[in-house]
């Protein structure tokens, strides 16, 4: 499977103190249904990171990309799930140059948008609505990020995903459509 990547909008928490840079936020929300690209619908389901907190080692990025500002293989990134989604809190390194690159721009908000890449170990498509709806109930992750825009770099992605589902499940349009034509009719 590809590597997926979701931006999220929830706002990002920033406080510095001597050396010590604290980041919180959520890189994931669930039960929030977001359209991907104009192609299917998608909702995190409760749960779907709760293998991957204690598996997976994620790092912490920005925009997806370079060296990490923390992981959690190290015990320097810290992620949970709660009722609300995956939150993630780390403490970054004010020596780091890279840390002293983005931490004027976290604070003004320039940078304050999160998101994570991952593939769905676990999914449920539904296509029974105008619109396919894609539930991922599980995941492995890879990363999280703090990213400048909100914007999906997936769209092909998401669309290979579907393709993949629809294929590997051998569905035909042709009932979707009929029943999509019998409704524009009526």
């Amino acid at each position: 499977m590809t590597q997926e990547i979701r931006t999220n909008s929830q706002p990002l928490e920033v406080r510095a103190d001597d050396d010590a840079i604290k980041v919180e936020g959520y890189a994931a929300v669930f039960d929030q249904e977001t359209e991907i690209g104009g192609y299917f619908t998608e909702t995190i389901e409760r749960g779907a990171f709760k293998d991957a907190i204690g598996r997976d080692d994620v790092v912490f990025l920005v925009n997806h990309e370079g060296l990490p500002l923390a992981r959690t293989r190290s015990g320097t990134l810290t992620l949970r799930e709660d009722d609300h989604g995956l939150f993630i809190s780390t403490e970054l390194d004010g020596s780091d140059p890279d840390v002293r690159a983005i931490v004027p721009k976290m604070q003004r908000g320039d940078l304050d948008k999160m998101s994570f890449a991952f593939i769905p170990t676990r999914q449920e498509w539904d296509e029974d609505g105008k619109m396919p709806k894609r539930t991922i109930q599980e995941a492995q992750l890879f990363d999280v990020s703090i990213v400048t825009t909100p914007a999906y770099d997936g769209t092909e992605i998401g669309l290979r995903s579907l393709e993949a589902h629809r294929a590997a499940n051998k569905k035909t349009q042709a009932p979707r459509r009929l029943r999509m034509k019998s409704q524009l009719l009526k």
